[in-house]
């Protein structure tokens, strides 16, 4: 097999075109590898083809070397008749294809294996990491699992750090697109204190796998330690839905949120995003550009009410 992308479950791709209203292309099929992109476009920033925006890790998967490379020079033929700037194939193993002429592998994918029971995973933390969780049990939190019912509450928290990041946030249609595409698979979990949310998650249970798509803790709550108890409560619910790996989702080498997930016993695992270039560069749409970090700068300064207004539109936009 060339690569085996982690999300080529089909509720996914539902998930992201719909609730990102962009228009979805399904390359193969279940004999010779699937290959699901989404056309991004808006014309702020023009279009892109992507598999799949918001999430981390997709890509060719279930494909032979053969097939995959088909599936990538057909997905490339596709690009160049919709006239993208670029393809993006979100790829954890790199598939070998002359036109793919840039890559980047900048990123580790934060897994941590799961033990059988809670009481297993408690004993591999060290006694640093229990006696945090064990301070944030003395602040008086509560922790709600649900559905739909919390998805205000959620979305809530999730603008308010969106805003502190400088990032736009993405609309409520695309978590209420994901609870309803994977039914009793997803879930989001809040952090409650003295009737207030605090922190909050969304959790997918899939293939034995549990993953974070998205989390969030309100930072003038962070000396409670909420977000440690919340990932706390995460870790928990993933192995009572019989997950054996808890997905931590990506991050560089070494940066804050590397660090914070390798303390839960993480270990990173090698992403390899590779792109079929046609105009301008990739460089052009990272965070880390001169003109993005001016706008990111704009943006921390704005209103979540005017960012959760015009926010949506935006990042829709963005690969």
């Amino acid at each position: 097999m060339s690569n085996l992308a982690c999300h080529s479950d089909e509720r996914w791709f539902k998930a992201v075109s719909t609730g990102l209203s962009h228009r979805g292309f399904s390359l193969g099929d279940s004999d010779q590898g699937i290959l699901n992109l989404i056309l991004v476009q808006t014309p702020l920033f023009g279009k892109f083809l992507v598999s799949l925006p918001y999430i981390n890790s997709a890509g060719v998967s279930n494909a032979s070397d053969k097939s995959a490379h088909q599936l990538v020079s057909d997905a490339c033929e596709l690009a160049d008749r919709l006239d993208v700037k670029y393809l993006e194939l979100r790829h954890e193993s790199p598939v070998h294809h002359p036109s793919l002429n840039y890559q980047r592998t900048d990123k580790f994918h934060m897994r941590l294996e799961l033990p059988s029971t809670d009481e297993l995973l408690d004993r591999t933390f060290k006694s640093k990491l229990r006696s945090q969780v064990r301070k944030a049990d003395q602040a008086g939190h509560e922790v709600l699992f649900g559905g739909h019912e919390l998805l205000d509450s959620f979305y809530d928290i999730f603008a308010v750090n969106m805003r502190d990041l400088g990032t736009p946030v993405f609309s409520k249609k695309l978590f209420k697109s994901i609870l309803e595409e994977f039914s009793s698979d997803a879930e989001i979990c809040v952090v409650v204190n003295k009737a207030r949310p605090v922190a909050a998650a969304l959790l997918v249970h899939s293939r034995n796998k549990t993953e974070v798509p998205s989390a969030s803790c309100l930072r003038t709550w962070n000396h409670t330690g909420a977000n440690m108890w919340m990932y706390r409560h995460l870790l928990r619910r993933a192995i009572e839905r019989g997950s054996n790996t808890f997905d931590f989702g990506r991050s560089s080498m070494d940066s804050g949120t590397y660090r914070f997930k390798k303390q839960w016993g993480a270990a990173p695992y090698p992403a390899t995003w590779q792109y079929y270039v046609r105009q301008g560069s990739v460089e052009d749409m990272r965070p880390e550009s001169a003109t993005n970090q001016r706008l990111i700068r704009v943006w921390k300064k704005l209103p979540v009410w005017g960012t959760r207004l015009i926010g949506p539109s935006i990042v829709r936009g963005i690969p």
